[in-house]
C-alpha cells in the first residue's frame, strides 16, 4: 500500500503545523493529531484553531471517545457563535474520528512469569489466597485524578460486610510529599482494609501489583480524565473493573458485564462559572481549576459499596467478568486493532486530499502566516534603508571576518543563518577587485537569495562591507 503521507502528531494542537505546511502545498500531507485531555487552556485553545487555522478536510484531530468529542462539539458551536457575532461565518473542517486509545493485550496474558510475580507480590501484601486484592493505578492526586474517600469509604463498608480480610494496593506516584501524607492519613478511615502503597514508576511496581489484584478500582471524579487506560489494562489482565460512570469509562466497561458503573452527579450548567473566571484571570493555576470542579463532583458510595460488595463476595462473579474484560480489550482495544482503526483513517483523509476542495488557499504575494510572517516585511518600516539588488556595495579596506568574530562571539551568535564562511570569503574577495550591486553578488552565492541578503547585511554590520 503506498505511503497515506500522514504526520500523526500526539497532541491536538496541530494548527501550528498546518501553518508551516501552508508556507508550500498544502495537499502535500495530512496531519493528524489526537485529544488526551480537554480541560486545560492549552487544548481549549486548540479547539479554538480548528476553526480559524488553516486546517484541511484532509485534516483530523482524533478523540479517544465520545466524551471528548461531544466536548469539543460543544465549545466549537460556542467559538462559531462568538465569531459569527464578529460578522465572520466560519466552519471547521478537520475530521473529529473517534479512536479509543489502545492496550497491549499480550502483556497482560497469563504466563508462568506472571503466576509467579503473582504468589510473590500476593505475599509481599500480606495476602492470604483466598483475600480478595483490589488495585487503583495511576497518578495518586485527589485534586487532578481521583478523590480517594469515596475508594476508601466504600470499599470499608464492602469489607466489613463480607467479614474477610480485604487488601487495597494503590500503585502510582504521589506530586509532593503533603498530597502523600494526606492520603496515608485518609487511609485511616480503612480498618478492615490493608493498604498498601506502591511506587509505580518503576517497572515492578507496575508489573507486579496487576499479577496480584482481583479488582480494579477507579473511581475517577475530574475534568482533567477524558479516556483512562487502566480500565482497558485491567480488563486484559482479566480482572473486573468497578469504575465510576464518567466520561470515557463508560465507553470502555459495560455494566454488569465487565464490572460495574458507579453513578456520579455535578452541579448543574453556570455552577462553575466563578471558577473559570479565576482560571481566566490567573487567581486559580491550572491544577486548583480542576481541584476545585472535582470538589463539587460526587461518587455514589452506597453504589460503589454494593459494587465492591458484589465482587469481594463471589469469586466465580470475578473470574466471568474478568473474562469478558479480557475478551473485550483482544477484540476491541488491542492495539492491532486501534493502529488498523488509525490506517484507515489515513488512508481516508489521503483519499480527501486528492478529491476535497482546498481550504483559504494562498493567495499570490500574501503571507503564509500572517502572525508569524517575515520578520523583515513585517518591520519593514523600521530601518533607514533596505538592502535591495541595486544596492551598491564596496569592501572596506583591512576588515576581515575572522577578526571582528575573534573579538566578540556578540556578532555571530546564530551562523547557521548565515552563508558559510567559503561563500562570504569568496563575496569579499569580489567586492576587493570592485565594487558591485547586491543583485550581482546574490546571483554569484551559492546559496539561497535570502540567506546571502542576511549575509551581505551582516557583512556591513559587522563593518567589512559599506553601501556606497
Amino acid at each position: 500500500m503506498p505511503s497515506p503521507r500522514c504526520l500523526s502528531y500526539p497532541a491536538p494542537d496541530i494548527a501550528p503545523l498546518a501553518w508551516l505546511r501552508r508556507r508550500g502545498d498544502q495537499r502535500a500531507h495530512s496531519l493528524c493529531g489526537v485529544f488526551h485531555t480537554t480541560a486545560g487552556p492549552e487544548p481549549m485553545d486548540a479547539i479554538a484553531n480548528l476553526v480559524t487555522g488553516p486546517l484541511q478536510s484532509w485534516d483530523a484531530v482524533v478523540c479517544p471517545s465520545q466524551a471528548i468529542r461531544r466536548t469539543v462539539e460543544r465549545v466549537t458551536e460556542q467559538w462559531l457563535g462568538y465569531l459569527a457575532s464578529l460578522g465572520a461565518s466560519l466552519r471547521p473542517t478537520a475530521q473529529l474520528p473517534v479512536i479509543p486509545l489502545g492496550v497491549d493485550a499480550d502483556a497482560f496474558a497469563d504466563s508462568d512469569a506472571r503466576r509467579n510475580l503473582q504468589a510473590r507480590w500476593r505475599e509481599r501484601i500480606g495476602a492470604a489466597p483466598d483475600d480478595p486484592v483490589v488495585l487503583f493505578v495511576g497518578r495518586l492526586s485527589y485534586h487532578a485524578k481521583a478523590n480517594p474517600f469515596p475508594l476508601f469509604v466504600a470499599l470499608e463498608a464492602a469489607a466489613q460486610g463480607i467479614g474477610g480480610r480485604t487488601h487495597l494496593v494503590l500503585s502510582g506516584w504521589f506530586a509532593s510529599d503533603t498530597i502523600e501524607a494526606q492520603f496515608r492519613a485518609a487511609a485511616a478511615l480503612c480498618r478492615a482494609v490493608r493498604v498498601t502503597f506502591v511506587d509505580g514508576r518503576t517497572e515492578e511496581g507496575r508489573a507486579g501489583p496487576w499479577a496480584a489484584a482481583d479488582v480494579f478500582a477507579s473511581l475517577v471524579d475530574n475534568i482533567q480524565e477524558t479516556f483512562s487506560l487502566t480500565p482497558l489494562e485491567a480488563m486484559a489482565a482479566g480482572l473486573p473493573v468497578v469504575a465510576t460512570d464518567w466520561n470515557g469509562y463508560r465507553e470502555t466497561v459495560r455494566h454488569c458485564v465487565d464490572g460495574f458503573l458507579v453513578p456520579t452527579v455535578a452541579p448543574p450548567a453556570g455552577a462553575g462559572l466563578a471558577l473559570s473566571l479565576r482560571l481566566r484571570a490567573a487567581i486559580d493555576s491550572y491544577g486548583r481549576y480542576i481541584g476545585s470542579a472535582a470538589q463539587s463532583v460526587a461518587v455514589d458510595i452506597g453504589a460503589a459499596r454494593e459494587a465492591f460488595a458484589a465482587v469481594l463476595a463471589d469469586a466465580g462473579l470475578r473470574r466471568r467478568m474478568g473474562a469478558a474484560g479480557r475478551a473485550r480489550a483482544r477484540e476491541t482495544f488491542d492495539w492491532r486493532v486501534i493502529v488498523a482503526a488509525y490506517q484507515a483513517l489515513w488512508v481516508e483523509l489521503a483519499a480527501r486530499r486528492h478529491g476535497d476542495a482546498e481550504r483559504a488557499p494562498r493567495a499570490p504575494g500574501a503571507a503564509a502566516d500572517p502572525l508569524r510572517d517575515d520578520p523583515y516585511t513585517a518591520f519593514a518600516h523600521y530601518p533607514s534603508a533596505t538592502l535591495g539588488p541595486e544596492t551598491r556595495l564596496a569592501r572596506v579596506p583591512d576588515a576581515t571576518t575572522d577578526r571582528v568574530a575573534s573579538v566578540t562571539p556578540m556578532v555571530d551568535y546564530t551562523g547557521y543563518l548565515l552563508p558559510d564562511a567559503g561563500v562570504l570569503a569568496a563575496a569579499l574577495a569580489t567586492l576587493e577587485r570592485a565594487p558591485a550591486t547586491a543583485g550581482a553578488l546574490i546571483e554569484a552565492m551559492p546559496c539561497p537569495a535570502d540567506t546571502a541578503y542576511r549575509g551581505l547585511a551582516w557583512l556591513i554590520k559587522i563593518g567589512c562591507v559599506r553601501i556606497i
